[in-house]
């Protein structure tokens, strides 16, 4: 109550500020309620009456897409507004914020030439290289997020850019999350930092981009509920109260951590730079180029004590570390012609060290403590617009080094107008699998292993093809073929001992080839100030042995309202979400690895899950109100997101999202 109080007060007294001096809403065509004159920049005449607009306020991407800041508040808004910040329509969360999520749709494209440290079901919310933004913006702006979480903590994600020129840019951005969970040790507690900079000089020969990443997340491991059908799915008042469910580790507190830190650099000089007459578009240019990139990261899982659900202990309490240690430079050569299209030609040197604390030596084999190389690969990509055509295409092979692999990509697009394009993808990439499939090293006597005479590049080929239009809606379609598919599951060949059913988790290659097919659509149909937003995802597996589970449908359905309210001070938005997949064995989740694994003895799914929501906006102010799986108070209680680890229940949270400028 007290949290829909405060709802109510900050919304009267922005609709008090708004109706006394009602600003536009911004969008594309509106402009930033004050301007500022920029350092060094030369002021046009009457430079008081030049408006700046949200245009000015521009987002670049890894691969130097350029977007500009959306203050709109749209029905991806609401699917966006999480602890990801993206939308998760092919997600299935667990009860708490900044724990796992398993996966309802998968997706096997590589970027990266080499093999990651592991533990992927803590990375959901781990910014890689690639996806870090710059900024280049005409006054300082920020921007903050704000969510309740489930007892005793909140979300915050703050990003603040400003420039010292017109050609110099930083931003400094904080994600802090902690909360307590409703189940006993599951707390969830992040901190991600992140600073960049952008840079080119006057004539524009010379550019620079950098950041620095500091990125943790510490998660309580429960290991699970133990009695589903008796305290969770009875209904029993008693258990409503979920602290009163019985968990796996009651005994054992269990912790695992993941921390990061990242210092990258791309820098550029442009050798020769012409324009097109007196315009100042650019004719023909050649640069070189330099990327740089040094990272450090672990993953640690600690128990105070062993617990039989994982097998044997070597010692008396648990406390596994893996680390990874790289660092990468590429020396590029652009070449650019204004009808010949982009070239670039590029060599790259990595450095790698995964490495555990100890030598291991068992019965069967000695487990080394470390792998360490350096690999050099050559690359090459080309981009051309021709119109309303566009051609890409890149490949990486590895010239020397253990690690053998190489990535082909291929795209063409065609846009017939603003709102209607067709694109087509190929891509073929061989690689090793994650480090912890090859070397792993535990206190957990079954989680030791070294496969790395045994394990072969996985091989992905892949075709997509998008097609968007604005009256049939947007389609998509994959269709994947993999071979060296590498997966956790249990041993068969070992004995399950009740109690201990993860004891014999290991990493396995599937020898025989997997097609999955992956189709996608959506539609939204209007009607007045109602709308209906539709989603649906079909998928099949085309395999030998059941190694691969994926829902055949998963279907995201959103009846909503949208109109100007109080004199169109306020833009308001509220509607119900329905969510369902059809009930497949969904994978399980092993806290030592910090991995999913594949089982086929339970399925989930089959239930709906129900979100009603309302969402409004006032100037630059997005404030969201949500009642998550509101029909779990009236339903069945078989609600999981992975065997033992249940969904969400009924809760009711809210927010939002400001931006402010200067």
């Amino acid at each position: 109550m007290k949290y829909i109080l405060f709802v109510f007060l900050f919304l009267t007294s922005n609709f008090v500020a708004a109706q006394e001096n009602r600003p536009p809403r911004l969008n594309e065509n509106d402009s930033v309620p004050k301007r500022k004159k920029v350092k060094g920049q030369t002021a046009p005449p009457n430079a008081d009456q030049v408006e700046i607009t949200i245009k000015d306020y521009k987002i670049i991407s890894f691969a130097r897409d350029t977007t500009f800041l959306d203050t709109t508040l749209t029905i991806q808004k609401e699917y966006k507004y999480n602890y990801l910040r993206k939308d998760d329509f092919e997600l299935m969360p667990f009860a708490n914020i900044g724990q796992p999520y398993n996966k309802l749709g998968v997706s096997f494209e590589r970027q990266n030439l080499y093999p990651k440290l592991g533990a992927t079901a803590k990375h959901f919310n781990y910014a890689e290289m690639e996806d870090v933004n710059y900024y280049n913006v005409a006054t300082p702006m920020s921007d903050l997020l704000f969510k309740t979480t489930f007892d005793q903590g909140q979300l915050l994600d703050a990003l603040l850019t400003f420039n010292m020129s017109r050609r110099l840019n930083f931003s400094v951005a904080y994600e802090g999350l902690r909360s307590l969970g409703k189940y006993q040790f599951d707390q969830g507690e992040s901190g991600n930092f992140k600073a960049t900079t952008n840079y080119i000089t006057r004539n524009g020969r010379y550019s620079l981009r950098a950041h620095i990443a500091a990125q943790s997340a510490d998660t309580e491991e429960n290991g699970g509920i133990t009695n589903g059908e008796s305290q969770f799915e009875s209904g029993d008042p008693d258990f409503i109260d979920r602290v009163k469910v019985d968990v796996r580790f009651n005994n054992n507190v269990a912790d695992n951590r993941l921390l990061g830190k990242r210092y990258f650099l791309d820098h550029q000089y442009k050798l020769i730079k012409k324009r097109k007459d007196s315009s100042y578009q650019e004719k023909t240019s050649l640069a070189i180029g330099h990327q740089f990139n040094y990272e450090t990261k672990f993953s640690q899982f600690s128990q105070t004590s062993p617990n039989a659900y994982f097998g044997e202990s070597l010692l008396p309490a648990i406390s596994d570390r893996a680390s990874l240690k790289t660092m990468y430079n590429q020396v590029s050569l652009d070449f650019y012609n204004a009808t010949l299209g982009s070239l670039q030609a590029n060599l790259s040197m990595y450095n790698y060290n995964y490495f555990f604390n100890s030598l291991l030596i068992t019965e069967n084999q000695t487990i080394n403590n470390q792998l360490k190389g350096e690999e050099v690969a050559f690359g090459a990509t080309y981009r051309k617009q021709i119109g309303g055509f566009l051609v890409n295409g890149g490949v990486k092979y590895k010239l020397t080094g253990e690690l053998t692999g190489n990535i082909i990509d291929a795209s063409a697009e065609y846009r017939f107008n603003k709102n209607n394009k067709v694109k087509a993808i190929f891509h073929s990439s061989s690689r090793m699998p994650d480090f912890n499939y090859l070397l792993y090293q535990s206190d957990y006597l079954n989680y030791n292993w070294q496969n790395t005479d045994r394990f072969k590049n996985e091989r992905v080929n892949s075709l997509s093809g998008f097609l968007q239009t604005k009256t049939w809606g947007d389609l998509e379609f994959k269709l994947v073929n993999l071979d060296n598919y590498a997966y956790f599951t249990t041993d068969l060949s070992q004995a399950v001992v009740e109690g201990a059913e993860n004891a014999s988790i290991k990493p396995f290659q599937e020898t025989n080839s997997i097609q999955h097919l992956k189709v996608k659509y959506n539609k939204e149909f209007k009607v007045g100030s109602f709308a209906l937003n539709n989603t649906v995802m079909y998928q099949s597996v085309n395999q030998s042995n059941q190694v691969l589970n994926v829902p055949q449908l998963v279907t995201r359905n959103t009846l909503y309202f949208s109109a100007d309210i109080f004199k169109k001070a306020m833009f308001l938005q509220t509607g119900i979400t329905f969510k369902y997949f059809t009930p497949y064995n969904i994978n399980g989740y092993n806290s030592v690895l910090g991995e999913f694994y594949v089982q086929n003895v339970e399925k989930i799914g089959g239930y709906p899950l129900f979100d009603f929501f309302i969402n409004a906006k006032v100037q630059q102010t997005r404030i969201f109100l949500k009642a998550e799986h509101f029909n779990s108070s009236f339903g069945t209680y078989n609600f999981y997101a992975a065997p033992n680890y249940p969904y969400r229940d009924f809760v009711i949270r809210f927010g939002l999202v400001w931006n402010f400028f200067s």
